[in-house]
């Protein structure tokens, strides 16, 4: 690594480097939504303020770039982006900390829980390593540091904590239609539904048991979801990932040009070579497909 050069807010040397560049952490994404939407009133500022609705995919995009600039980009360009979202959040008056908290860790519980499952080797302790170092996100979007959890096991008290004051209301199950079918041009109406589709449904089907209850709908058989999970993230993996860190916001290819080329993310250096050979569900515990627990027995 060049050591004149600004490592950013993680730097090639942490968890959050090596593991934002894989791509099921699209699908991890996704499955954030859908466990946001199960607070109502954060849901309700979403309905109100957000242009999901007209414009989803651009929503997506900047959510992206913005996730991509606090881990690969400069120290000074993840502390503007994270002083435009607070700017934004106090003009629209969603600067609570406990919502900002609650899209924070269900964030955060999604990377873990889709991460885990889809085979990748994040034992307990570097999950934990993981949750500590997205504080550092967390307090630039308005958070103190100190009330966000920095382990797996604080996660699962958070939730425990805010389970009575969530459910699955009128705007959740909004973005539960719109997160299934959402508006696409008439010439993509084919790959949203060979694609997103099948991305869409995966995610949802990955949420932790309590979260199916309250939406309503049957929970999916753990081991059958962590297969379907495993398998396209093996999919998604054979994409070569220079094509796949081309397409925008591309921040992982200008990190390395700015820090050199041994600084190239891969998450399977994140733990040892025994546990990457063995399959996801013999190194970490099935629970249900409950992020806030899986693989606590390490």
């Amino acid at each position: 690594m060049r050591q004149d050069a600004d490592p950013g807010l993680f730097g090639p040397r942490s968890v959050t480097w090596q593991l934002h560049g894989d791509p099921v952490m699209w699908i991890a994404g996704v499955r954030a939504l859908y466990l946001q939407a199960l607070h109502p009133v954060a849901v309700r500022g979403v309905m109100i303020n957000s242009s999901f609705r007209e414009d989803p995919w651009g929503r997506l995009m900047r959510t992206a770039s913005f996730v991509g600039t606090l881990s690969y980009g400069t120290r000074e360009a993840a502390e503007a982006a994270g002083a435009r979202v607070r700017r934004i959040h106090r003009l629209l008056g969603v600067d609570d900390p406990a919502l900002l908290l609650w899209v924070h860790c269900a964030e955060i519980d999604s990377y873990v829980s889709v991460a885990r499952r889809s085979g990748l080797p994040l034992t307990g302790g570097t999950a934990d390593r993981y949750v500590d170092e997205q504080r550092a996100s967390a307090q630039l979007v308005g958070l103190d540091p100190a009330d966000v959890p920095a382990t797996r096991a604080g996660l699962a008290a958070y939730f425990a904590s805010v389970r009575g004051e969530l459910a699955a209301g009128e705007d959740a199950r909004a973005v539960l239609d719109f997160l299934r079918r959402p508006p696409v041009p008439p010439a993509l109406l084919a790959g949203r539904a060979l694609v997103w589709r099948r991305v869409s449904s995966l995610a949802y089907d990955t949420l932790p048991e309590w979260a199916h209850d309250l939406y309503g709908r049957p929970v999916p058989p753990a081991a059958t979801v962590t297969r379907r999970l495993t398998s396209t993230a093996r999919l998604l993996r054979r994409v070569p990932a220079t094509l796949r860190w081309r397409l925008p916001p591309g921040h992982i290819l200008r990190a390395m040009e700015r820090l050199g080329p041994d600084t190239r993310p891969d998450p399977y250096t994140l733990s040892d070579p025994a546990a990457i050979l063995d399959r996801p569900e013999s190194v970490h515990e099935i629970d249900g497909g409950d992020g806030t627990r899986w693989g606590t027995s390490d």
